[in-house]
């Protein structure tokens, strides 16, 4: 057990994860040693930060709790603390059901866990007057001026980077204002809320200060951005406002939402040469019954142009995708609509889940989840093998060609990096084996693709 240590570690998105990047800011100025997703745990306080969108995650979320709980019990681990989606909305029950943990905290409420481990801190030493003060001032720094050139750190903007130093994550809104039949996350997170469009360029200033070149923009819905503090969806100009930033080498864009979408994003794509031409977009499903019934406000013909117009405005784009198998009422007449939509489309990106029943959302209460579970598992595992056929077919389709790659890490004898086409952890990678291929972590490099497997690219840079 390390004294003074916390091990923040991280459950989900990468929404929670810049939530930990920030706490770890406050904690770090209150004179904490961090360490972020630890192969061993071995802090004297655990900060877990929970995910609970759907039952896998729960699931996940409660097995760390207890496990770290476990480490308590055997006297390796001091304290505990829970935070995230789950105790955001199920804090009441699992006070109850995990009372070893030493507190509960919702998705936001950094400052008061700050606070309860200072109060449990100051039992045992007190923290410095300088300490303090540069802690106090940190938590209620004011926005700076955005016409400034000058960059000012607050704990607004600034975080500890538990990425590569040359990407990050950044986050543009919280809550979600859709009316997802199945979706459980407006009720944890509430409204969408826009940050203003000031701050955040300024963030993409401090982190391209820092080193970082890839902005990974996220949010549960990336598409409805400004709407509540412009009166119009705003992203376009967010992004077009980024991408003039010096040293930015890569915008990427997470989470759209297909209806109504923002066609003017399009343009910016298609004209900013370091606006990745990849777009994450969860459509979800594709029968209109089946859509209407997951109130998603767009039909199959509707999707189907959007989707055919995204290819048409930003040619070679790589589309990322989200489907659903066994919603409730989904038939074989529905998920074989939604095989041949996959096929149709030749997503280059693709995931799917099983529906999952969630407490609290309008499915739970006017739907009865009548698909069994080896019914949905049966319909996931032949939907993902397709797709898993045409990404196979993508890969193929990329050798010979030639394309800019950002060294991520090493690896072995390899290189890992990324085109512009793939997001971190989630999509391909290229290998470059070290001893043919002198380059740096951090680094772009013109690459050629020389072959390519299920799951990866293999490269050699361009003399």
């Amino acid at each position: 057990m390390v004294k003074n240590r916390i091990d923040v570690i991280t459950l989900g998105c990468s929404k929670n994860l810049v939530d930990s990047e920030k706490l770890m800011k406050q904690l770090e100025a209150h004179g904490y040693t961090l360490a972020h997703n630890p192969d061993v745990v071995e802090g004297e306080v655990v900060v877990i930060n929970t995910c609970g969108f759907i039952g896998d995650a729960k699931e996940e979320s409660i097995n760390m709790i207890l496990e770290v709980c476990a480490l308590k019990a055997r006297r390796r681990v001091r304290k505990v603390f829970v935070m995230g989606c789950l105790s955001e909305r199920y804090m009441a029950e699992l006070g109850e059901e995990i009372p070893q943990v030493d507190g509960y905290f919702g998705k936001f409420d950094w400052e008061k866990l700050v606070e309860r481990l200072q109060e449990d801190k100051n039992g045992s030493c007190q923290q410095s007057k300088s300490q303090l003060s540069k802690s106090k001032d940190c938590l209620q720094a004011l926005s700076s001026d955005a016409t400034s050139t000058k960059i000012t750190v607050d704990c607004r903007l600034d975080r500890v980077l538990t990425t590569p130093n040359h990407y990050a994550y950044v986050k543009i809104s919280e809550g979600c204002d859709r009316t997802c039949a199945y979706c459980a996350i407006p009720i944890i997170t509430g409204h969408h809320v826009s940050r203003p469009m000031e701050e955040i360029v300024e963030e993409v200033r401090l982190l391209v200060s820092k080193g970082v070149s890839e902005i990974q923009l996220i949010a549960q819905d990336l598409t409805y951005y400004g709407v509540d503090l412009y009166k119009k969806q705003s992203i376009a100009e967010l992004v077009e406002r980024i991408a003039d930033v010096e040293g930015v080498k890569w915008v990427r864009l997470h989470y759209g939402y297909p209806t109504h979408f923002p066609m003017d994003l399009l343009r910016v794509m298609r004209e900013h040469d370091n606006v990745c031409k990849y777009l994450d977009i969860a459509l979800q499903h594709v029968s209109t019954k089946v859509l209407k019934n997951m109130r998603r406000n767009i039909t199959k013909e509707e999707t189907m142009d959007l989707l055919q117009t995204i290819r048409r405005e930003v040619p070679g784009i790589y589309l990322r995708t989200t489907l659903m198998v066994g919603f409730p009422g989904e038939t074989e007449e529905d998920f074989e609509e939604l095989v041949q939509f996959t096929k149709d489309m030749r997503f280059e990106r693709m995931g799917a889940f099983a529906y999952s029943e969630e407490e609290g959302t309008y499915a739970a209460e006017h739907f009865e989840d009548n698909i069994d579970d080896d019914t949905k598992q049966e319909r996931l595992s032949r939907l993902m093998r397709i797709q898993q056929r045409i990404a196979e077919e993508v890969s193929a389709a990329s050798i010979g060609k030639t394309l800019q790659v950002v060294i991520d890490r090493e690896e072995g004898d390899y290189y890992v990096g990324r085109t512009e086409f793939d997001s971190p952890e989630v999509d391909p990678e290229v290998l470059l084996l070290k001893a043919d291929n002198k380059v740096e972590v951090g680094q772009y490099y013109r690459v050629e693709i020389t072959g390519a497997d299920e799951f990866d690219l293999y490269g050699k840079v361009n003399a």
